[in-house]
């Protein structure tokens, strides 16, 4: 099985909107996804990575102050010089943890004159990782229609 990388946070009241119940904001998710999917990127490409696009940002619930959030990201698919991560995240309350969000970012590799550098191959070594890669191909295929419009 291929390196999940994860990371934690405490939501903070600098990360959440000025609700009777402040929740945390999307946007702060975002952030997290980003760096942690990036984190993932990097490991796997062993190179400089750039985001290009996140796909399938799905907020589930929410997150509110003081809540535990855990995120996992892991490679689904690499191409000649991109890869895609999906990043689950959770909220940890009592124990338990809930997926509140699922994204898909799609990463570039760069080399030290940031061009596009080569990474390598993606070989699925479990059957939920075939399946991940299966529709991470079908993703690739949706984002390519939307570049033809």
């Amino acid at each position: 099985m291929h390196e999940i990388t994860s990371s934690t946070q405490i939501v903070l009241a600098q990360h959440c909107n000025g609700n009777k119940i402040p929740r945390l904001f999307g946007g702060q998710l975002m952030a997290w996804i980003d760096v942690v999917g990036a984190v993932a990127a990097r490991r796997y490409a062993r190179h400089e990575v750039t985001t290009v696009c996140v796909d399938n940002l799905n907020f589930l619930k929410p997150a509110y102050l003081n809540d535990i959030v855990i995120q996992e990201a892991k490679v689904t698919w690499a191409g000649t010089t991109s890869l895609e991560v999906k990043v689950d995240s959770y909220v940890e309350r009592n124990g338990e943890r809930e997926l509140i969000n699922r994204a898909y970012a799609v990463f570039v590799a760069l080399d030290e004159n940031e061009k596009p550098t080569p990474v390598p191959e993606f070989m699925p070594e479990t059957k939920e990782e075939e399946d991940d890669y299966a529709e991470a191909v079908e993703r690739k295929f949706i984002r390519m229609q939307r570049e033809k419009i």
